[in-house]
Protein backbone atom coordinates (compact mmCIF):
# COMPACT_ATOMS: atom_id res chain seq x y z
CA UNK A 1 0.00 0.00 0.00
CA UNK A 2 0.74 3.35 -0.37
CA UNK A 3 -0.48 5.72 2.43
CA UNK A 4 -0.13 9.31 3.27
CA UNK A 5 0.46 10.11 6.67
CA UNK A 6 -0.17 13.56 8.88
CA UNK A 7 1.75 13.31 11.92
CA UNK A 8 1.90 16.34 14.58
CA UNK A 9 5.64 17.28 14.72
CA UNK A 10 6.70 19.21 18.19
CA UNK A 11 10.23 19.57 18.83
CA UNK A 12 10.24 19.63 22.22
CA UNK A 13 7.28 21.26 25.22
CA UNK A 14 8.33 24.95 24.71
CA UNK A 15 8.32 24.87 20.85
CA UNK A 16 5.08 24.83 19.06
CA UNK A 17 4.29 22.19 16.32
CA UNK A 18 2.66 21.66 13.29
CA UNK A 19 1.15 18.97 11.18
CA UNK A 20 3.48 17.64 8.81
CA UNK A 21 2.64 15.39 5.77
CA UNK A 22 4.50 11.96 4.61
CA UNK A 23 3.74 9.87 2.09
CA UNK A 24 5.09 6.12 2.84
CA UNK A 25 4.98 3.18 0.01
CA UNK A 26 5.47 -0.01 0.29
CA UNK A 27 3.02 -0.57 3.43
CA UNK A 28 2.41 -4.41 3.90
CA UNK A 29 -1.07 -5.29 5.52
CA UNK A 30 0.55 -7.33 7.71
CA UNK A 31 2.48 -4.86 9.62
CA UNK A 32 1.50 -3.84 12.97
CA UNK A 33 0.84 0.43 13.13
CA UNK A 34 3.88 0.77 14.99
CA UNK A 35 5.95 -1.34 12.60
CA UNK A 36 4.75 1.17 10.16
CA UNK A 37 6.05 3.77 12.00
CA UNK A 38 9.79 2.09 12.13
CA UNK A 39 9.38 1.90 8.14
CA UNK A 40 8.86 5.65 8.37
CA UNK A 41 11.55 6.26 10.91
CA UNK A 42 13.97 4.48 8.44
CA UNK A 43 12.95 6.47 5.69
CA UNK A 44 13.58 9.74 7.40
CA UNK A 45 16.62 8.65 9.40
CA UNK A 46 18.16 7.61 5.47
CA UNK A 47 17.34 10.34 4.19
CA UNK A 48 18.81 13.03 7.38
CA UNK A 49 15.30 13.70 8.53
CA UNK A 50 14.55 13.50 12.45
CA UNK A 51 12.43 10.29 12.82
CA UNK A 52 9.34 11.02 14.50
CA UNK A 53 9.59 10.37 18.32
CA UNK A 54 6.62 8.13 19.59
CA UNK A 55 6.10 6.05 23.04
CA UNK A 56 5.74 1.86 23.16
CA UNK A 57 7.52 -1.06 25.10
CA UNK A 58 5.76 -4.66 24.71
CA UNK A 59 3.87 -4.05 21.53
CA UNK A 60 1.70 -7.03 22.59
CA UNK A 61 -1.11 -4.59 23.84
CA UNK A 62 -0.57 -4.89 27.90
CA UNK A 63 1.73 -1.91 28.70
CA UNK A 64 0.09 0.79 27.42
CA UNK A 65 2.91 2.81 26.27
CA UNK A 66 1.74 3.15 22.29
CA UNK A 67 -0.51 6.38 23.52
CA UNK A 68 -1.12 8.23 19.82
CA UNK A 69 -4.91 9.11 18.57
CA UNK A 70 -5.47 8.15 15.30
CA UNK A 71 -7.99 9.43 12.82
CA UNK A 72 -9.12 11.37 16.14
CA UNK A 73 -9.75 8.51 17.68
CA UNK A 74 -6.92 7.36 21.06
CA UNK A 75 -5.35 4.07 19.64
CA UNK A 76 -7.04 4.08 16.05
CA UNK A 77 -10.11 2.39 14.90
CA UNK A 78 -10.70 -1.05 16.25
CA UNK A 79 -12.30 -0.83 19.97
CA UNK A 80 -10.63 -2.85 22.48
CA UNK A 81 -7.17 -2.80 20.83
CA UNK A 82 -4.38 -0.73 21.53
CA UNK A 83 -1.64 1.32 19.21
CA UNK A 84 0.26 -1.40 18.67
CA UNK A 85 -1.74 -4.50 18.30
CA UNK A 86 -3.80 -2.32 15.23
CA UNK A 87 -2.54 -3.95 12.16
CA UNK A 88 -2.93 -2.18 8.28
CA UNK A 89 -4.63 -4.19 6.97
CA UNK A 90 -7.56 -1.73 8.75
CA UNK A 91 -6.26 0.37 5.91
CA UNK A 92 -6.39 0.36 2.31
CA UNK A 93 -4.03 1.74 -0.77
CA UNK A 94 -4.14 5.53 -1.11
CA UNK A 95 -5.72 6.46 2.39
CA UNK A 96 -4.88 9.74 4.51
CA UNK A 97 -4.27 8.74 8.03
CA UNK A 98 -3.82 11.20 10.91
CA UNK A 99 -1.81 11.02 14.11
CA UNK A 100 -1.68 13.09 17.06
CA UNK A 101 -0.46 12.49 20.50
CA UNK A 102 -2.75 12.61 23.71
CA UNK A 103 -4.63 16.13 24.04
CA UNK A 104 -4.67 16.81 27.68
CA UNK A 105 -3.28 19.91 30.02
CA UNK A 106 -2.18 17.23 32.37
CA UNK A 107 -0.01 14.73 29.67
CA UNK A 108 2.18 17.64 28.63
CA UNK A 109 3.79 17.25 24.69
CA UNK A 110 7.35 16.24 25.21
CA UNK A 111 8.07 15.23 21.83
CA UNK A 112 5.76 14.43 18.63
CA UNK A 113 3.39 11.99 19.92
CA UNK A 114 5.36 11.69 23.49
CA UNK A 115 3.16 13.33 26.16
CA UNK A 116 4.48 13.09 29.65
CA UNK A 117 2.31 10.56 31.90
CA UNK A 118 3.33 10.80 35.05
CA UNK A 119 0.53 12.52 36.61
CA UNK A 120 -0.68 8.78 36.46
CA UNK A 121 1.68 7.78 38.66
CA UNK A 122 1.31 10.27 41.24
CA UNK A 123 -2.49 9.40 41.32
CA UNK A 124 -1.55 5.66 41.91
CA UNK A 125 1.48 6.72 44.28
CA UNK A 126 -1.18 8.59 46.48
CA UNK A 127 -3.29 5.89 46.63
CA UNK A 128 -0.56 4.31 49.26
CA UNK A 129 -0.30 0.54 50.54
CA UNK A 130 -1.88 -2.11 51.81
CA UNK A 131 -2.06 -3.39 55.28
CA UNK A 132 -1.50 -7.51 55.47
CA UNK A 133 -0.80 -9.66 58.21
CA UNK A 134 2.63 -10.79 58.42
CA UNK A 135 3.73 -14.20 59.48
CA UNK A 136 3.24 -17.73 58.01
CA UNK A 137 1.74 -17.23 54.34
CA UNK A 138 -1.88 -17.67 53.92
CA UNK A 139 -3.28 -19.94 51.20
CA UNK A 140 -4.64 -17.81 48.69
CA UNK A 141 -7.67 -20.33 48.74
CA UNK A 142 -7.97 -19.96 52.47
CA UNK A 143 -9.83 -16.00 51.94
CA UNK A 144 -13.55 -16.53 50.12
CA UNK A 145 -13.97 -13.94 47.91
CA UNK A 146 -17.50 -14.30 45.94
CA UNK A 147 -16.71 -14.79 41.96
CA UNK A 148 -18.79 -11.44 41.59
CA UNK A 149 -16.46 -9.20 43.35
CA UNK A 150 -13.75 -11.44 41.96
CA UNK A 151 -14.80 -11.02 38.30
CA UNK A 152 -15.28 -7.43 38.62
CA UNK A 153 -11.88 -7.29 40.60
CA UNK A 154 -9.86 -8.70 37.70
CA UNK A 155 -11.96 -6.44 35.11
CA UNK A 156 -10.66 -3.04 36.58
CA UNK A 157 -6.87 -4.45 37.54
CA UNK A 158 -6.68 -5.08 33.74
CA UNK A 159 -6.55 -1.32 33.37
CA UNK A 160 -2.88 -0.57 31.67
CA UNK A 161 -3.16 2.99 32.34
CA UNK A 162 -2.59 4.40 28.47
CA UNK A 163 -4.08 7.49 29.14
CA UNK A 164 -7.26 6.83 26.26
CA UNK A 165 -10.27 7.33 28.66
CA UNK A 166 -8.42 11.26 29.27
CA UNK A 167 -7.51 11.92 25.70
CA UNK A 168 -11.01 11.09 24.82
CA UNK A 169 -12.92 12.62 27.15
CA UNK A 170 -14.05 16.06 26.06
CA UNK A 171 -13.07 17.10 29.41
CA UNK A 172 -9.51 15.22 29.94
CA UNK A 173 -11.44 13.35 32.94
CA UNK A 174 -8.99 10.78 34.87
CA UNK A 175 -11.99 9.35 36.41
CA UNK A 176 -12.20 6.07 34.42
CA UNK A 177 -8.89 5.54 34.99
CA UNK A 178 -9.10 6.60 38.55
CA UNK A 179 -11.73 4.22 38.99
CA UNK A 180 -10.68 1.34 37.73
CA UNK A 181 -7.73 1.72 40.14
CA UNK A 182 -9.21 2.61 43.28
CA UNK A 183 -12.50 -0.29 41.94
CA UNK A 184 -9.60 -3.56 42.24
CA UNK A 185 -9.16 -2.63 45.57
CA UNK A 186 -12.11 -2.12 47.18
CA UNK A 187 -13.73 -5.75 45.71
CA UNK A 188 -10.77 -7.34 47.30
CA UNK A 189 -10.17 -8.39 51.39
CA UNK A 190 -6.89 -6.88 50.65
CA UNK A 191 -8.21 -3.27 49.69
CA UNK A 192 -10.82 -3.00 53.25
CA UNK A 193 -8.31 -1.18 55.90
CA UNK A 194 -7.03 2.16 53.87
CA UNK A 195 -10.39 1.91 51.93
CA UNK A 196 -11.46 5.36 52.95
CA UNK A 197 -8.90 7.17 52.92
CA UNK A 198 -6.92 5.81 49.81
CA UNK A 199 -9.93 7.00 47.58
CA UNK A 200 -9.89 10.28 49.41
CA UNK A 201 -6.19 10.75 48.50
CA UNK A 202 -6.59 9.73 45.42
CA UNK A 203 -9.31 11.75 43.92
CA UNK A 204 -7.10 14.93 45.42
CA UNK A 205 -3.91 13.80 43.74
CA UNK A 206 -6.01 13.75 40.51
CA UNK A 207 -7.50 17.25 40.80
CA UNK A 208 -4.23 18.35 41.72
CA UNK A 209 -3.13 17.30 38.29
CA UNK A 210 -5.53 19.75 36.29
CA UNK A 211 -7.33 16.56 35.09
CA UNK A 212 -11.27 17.45 34.27
CA UNK A 213 -14.49 16.30 35.88
CA UNK A 214 -16.52 13.46 34.51
CA UNK A 215 -19.78 15.19 33.22
CA UNK A 216 -20.94 11.17 31.70
CA UNK A 217 -20.10 11.85 28.23
CA UNK A 218 -18.71 8.00 28.28
CA UNK A 219 -16.45 8.11 25.75
CA UNK A 220 -13.87 6.93 28.35
CA UNK A 221 -14.99 3.64 28.29
CA UNK A 222 -15.56 3.25 24.56
CA UNK A 223 -12.49 4.38 24.26
CA UNK A 224 -10.68 2.07 26.52
CA UNK A 225 -8.56 -0.94 24.82
CA UNK A 226 -9.28 -2.82 27.90
CA UNK A 227 -12.91 -2.02 27.72
CA UNK A 228 -13.12 -0.87 31.39
CA UNK A 229 -16.88 -0.98 32.02
CA UNK A 230 -18.54 3.46 32.99
CA UNK A 231 -19.40 1.52 36.27
CA UNK A 232 -15.86 2.47 37.68
CA UNK A 233 -16.90 5.89 37.89
CA UNK A 234 -20.25 5.23 39.38
CA UNK A 235 -17.87 3.37 42.10
CA UNK A 236 -15.35 6.06 42.56
CA UNK A 237 -18.13 8.55 43.03
CA UNK A 238 -20.04 6.05 45.51
CA UNK A 239 -16.48 5.46 47.40
CA UNK A 240 -15.55 9.10 47.83
CA UNK A 241 -18.84 10.12 49.02
CA UNK A 242 -18.36 7.23 51.47
CA UNK A 243 -15.33 8.19 52.37
CA UNK A 244 -16.26 12.03 53.03
CA UNK A 245 -18.87 10.99 55.41
CA UNK A 246 -16.98 7.81 57.28
CA UNK A 247 -13.30 9.50 57.13
CA UNK A 248 -10.27 7.43 57.12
Amino acid sequence: MTLTLQIWRQRSANTPGSMQTYKLEGVNEHMSFLEMLDVLNAKLTKEGQDPVAFDHDCREGICGSCSMVIDGRPHGPRKGTTACQLHMRTYKDGDTITIEPWRAKAFPVIKDLVVDRSSFDRIVASGGFVSVNTGVTVDANATPIGKKDADEAMDYAACIGCGACVAACPNASAMLFTGAKVGHLVKLPQGQVERRGRVLRMVEQMDREGFGACTNHRECSEACPKEISFDAIELLNREYMRAQVTGE
